[in-house]
């Protein structure tokens, strides 16, 4: 189908005298309602000309510049597709290099494009860019995804010089954007403090996004971030562009608002301490940065990254997840054998599908008893466990449930058989103190010796026992005292390690395709969509205080799906065991408790909630997701998925502020309905002997719902509410 190639158009522009000019190259990346529009001039410069929405007349593209009286383009690359340096520009560079003879400059200029369509809706366009003086190119790609505005960028870097190049910056994508005025918002926090939101005008100069972590690069300063054109963009309305770098490592973007009043945006690898030394005819290939512009507003821009990321990122996106219940809140490191035989048939009791072992089940000469000793070493702990996981693994069966094991294989104790054999493996300074995160230090990945250890830890449980049906995969530290005593030139390190990572994860995959492994990294510390083409779920957050968890989700799900979202159930916090379950259930529901501390009716709801949610997941990790009431802005928070039908969705509810009479006072406008439609509103996930107030055998009118509204008579008494919603006569 045509319109769902990407375009390409070579304009000859003709002057106000009707005489022939030099011929432009115009060269649009085109998605549903975007442009994103590059420009190869007379001089081979490729410039960006045009991001905005999709014009229907491709020839009216190169009319965009002229319309605009900014100031003047000294250097006349500020809107450069990808800029150089040391040459004529004087704005932050998306790549700096030193050539073999010790040249600083780069000059990038247009050599060709070609596009080619990889699936129906997804087409790639490459275009390559050459120095006029020296050997070194540069590839550029745009990959497009038509029905979700989606454009995923990145950089190929080679040369054929007589000597080695150096990058010292090498982005994945250059942006440039025009507006009056943009608006950042950005993400921050801390353990248990993830995804804390704030958003300001960005001003001149530059604002960097970073992290030189190394490992849990996310935990203070996430790598996603939007941007809002012309006034603060609302949940449904305002232009606003979204960002995230796909890579699990050190990231940077750059933010430069230019002389000019754009905004330029560069984006990859965080050049900090990583030189790297470019051999001739090899290539440099830079991870993908993600964006897509939305013109309503926030919701629809999620909504789209929701659809894009289950059908093409994600892995196993539009497939099943396991309901679990994990031992950890129960025993933390304290059990045996009969604890957890007593567990698996909690696990059953409860209803869930699988029962995950945690920390603490492993390591013999230095147990694992606490958090400062067994790290690294991976046999199982004969105290604790005599007869190894293989027992559990079949009275899980016997219970007619699955099981699941933690791992934290990157990691290693200091007090532990791993780091007296082999010192080598493990990244620390030869001549500084150890400094250790949470008692450990990290295992250097760069090196092939250690990413076959890593490999075999989880492939020697799935041979021991080849019916484990989960991994949770934790890292818990940072990177200290970056040295690799395995690498030649240590600024390699934080490239190489992430490499290490990834080919450790492609061999899991490419042996066990299927297998559910969470992503954890003591919280949200490493979500991106990098790492979820690994995993099949993120942990968001150790931080599991319900009323917490709304806010947190509620930023998550603007970049991530709910059935990419870990939520579980646990102790945190002082809300009833209702309102735990149901913030729990807006993601993929788990429950860290202990079943037998239940009362009898806590129990009862636990049972049906999630018999319950067995028959509604699909619509929570398919649907589309509104967001409907702020917990920011008032004392309710309300959340709804609708199915791609329109004729089934599901609503959560909450009171989200403690203070007298607060309640839902207004109605909650409803989103994503068929307005002609008539749909009924029936109340969900009861707690025992509680009778709702909500008539489910009233019709409203899809317009009603979304004009006019429902109330959830959300209150003290009724600090939760989950409404189902039909079309009348489904």
């Amino acid at each position: 189908m045509k319109r769902f190639l990407l375009s390409f158009i070579a304009i000859v522009t003709i002057g106000s005298l009707g005489q022939l000019r030099a011929q432009n190259i115009i060269i649009p990346v085109e998605t549903a309602e975007t442009a994103l529009v590059l420009q190869a001039d007379k001089d081979k410069n490729l410039s960006i000309i045009y991001f905005d929405k999709k014009l229907a007349n491709k020839n009216e593209y190169e009319q965009v510049a002229a319309v605009y009286k900014q100031t003047g383009d000294y250097t006349q690359v500020l809107n450069a597709a990808y800029t150089g340096s040391g040459s004529r520009n004087l704005a932050e560079p998306a790549i700096t290099v030193t050539h073999a003879d010790g040249n600083n400059s780069l000059d990038l200029r247009y050599v060709n494009h070609k596009v080619t369509r990889e699936s129906d809706g997804v087409s790639l366009l490459t275009v390559l860019l050459k120095d006029p003086v020296y050997n070194f190119e540069v590839t550029l790609f745009y990959k497009s995804y038509f029905k979700q505005d989606v454009i995923e960028q990145w950089s190929g870097i080679k040369h054929n010089e007589k000597g080695n190049v150096t990058l010292h910056k090498y982005a994945s994508a250059n942006l440039h954007l025009k507006g009056k005025g943009f608006w950042l918002n950005q993400y921050f926090g801390d353990w248990a403090k993830e995804m804390q939101a704030e958003e300001t005008k960005i001003t001149h100069g530059i604002k960097t996004l970073d992290s030189k972590l190394g490992t849990r690069a996310n935990l203070f300063q996430p790598s996603v971030f939007m941007v809002s054109l012309n006034k603060p963009a609302s949940e449904d309305e305002g232009t606003v562009l979204y960002g995230a770098l796909e890579y699990s490592g050190n990231f940077r973007t750059d933010l430069e608002l230019d002389f000019q009043d754009n905004l330029r945006i560069i984006s990859g690898i965080n050049n900090y301490a990583s030189p790297y030394t470019l051999k001739a005819g090899e290539e440099f290939i830079t991870p993908m940065f993600l964006y897509l512009l939305s013109h309503k507003g926030k919701g629809e821009a999620s909504r789209k990254m929701h659809d894009w990321a289950r059908n093409y990122k994600v892995l196993d996106g539009k497939g099943q997840r396991l309901t679990l219940l994990n031992n950890w809140e129960a025993t933390y490191f304290d059990f045996n054998e009969d604890k957890l035989k007593a567990l698996l048939k909690d696990t059953r009791k409860l209803g869930v599908d699988l029962f995950l072992l945690d920390d603490g089940w492993f390591a013999n000469k230095y147990p694992r008893n606490g958090d400062v000793a067994g790290l690294g070493d991976w046999q199982v702990n004969k105290t604790k466990l005599p007869n190894g996981i293989a027992t559990l693994v079949e009275e899980a069966q016997n219970n007619q449930v699955k099981f699941g094991i933690w791992i934290e294989p990157e990691m290693v104790n200091p007090k532990s058989e791993l780091y007296e054999k082999h010192p080598d493996w493990v990244i620390k300074q030869p001549k500084r103190e150890e400094h250790y995160f949470r008692n450990q230090l990290v295992l250097d990945l760069a090196n092939p010796k250690v990413q076959d250890f890593v490999f075999n830890v989880v492939d020697e449980l799935f041979t021991q026992n080849p019916k484990l049906a989960y991994i949770k995969w934790d890292c818990n530290a940072v990177i200290y005292n970056a040295y690799s005593s395995y690498l030649k030139n240590q600024s390699h390190f934080y490239i190489e390690y992430m490499r290490g990572l990834y080919n450790v994860l492609q061999k899991i995959r490419n042996k066990y395709p299927t297998v559910p492994m969470m992503l954890c990294s003591g919280g949200g510390g490493r979500v991106d969509y990098a790492a979820l083409q690994y995993f099949t779920e993120f942990w968001p957050s150790d931080n599991t205080d319900p009323l917490e968890r709304i806010f947190m989700q509620w930023e998550y799900s603007y970049f991530y799906p709910a059935i990419t979202s870990a939520n579980h159930v646990t102790d945190w916090g002082k809300q009833p065991i209702k309102y735990r379950t149901d913030v729990a259930m807006m993601g993929k529901l788990g429950f860290d408790i202990v079943v037998s501390h239940l009362s009898e009716k806590d129990l009862a709801y636990c049972q049906n909630a999630i018999k319950e949610y067995n028959g509604f997941k699909d619509i929570i990790w398919q649907g589309n997701q509104y967001r409907l009431a702020n917990p920011k802005e008032g004392s309710v928070a309300s959340m709804a998925y609708i199915n791609e039908a329109k004729s089934k969705g599901i609503i959560f509810n909450y009171l989200v502020n403690n203070r007298y009479g607060e309640g839902s006072v207004y109605p909650v406008k409803l989103k994503g309905l068929d307005a002609k439609a008539s749909y009924r509103l029936k109340e969900i996930c009861l707690y025992p002997g509680n009778n709702s107030p909500i008539d489910a055998g009233k019709t409203y009118s899809g317009e009603f719902l979304m004009t006019v509204g429902f109330n959830p008579q959300v209150n003290s008494g009724r600090t939760s509410v989950v409404l189902q919603l039909e079309k009348a006569g489904n």
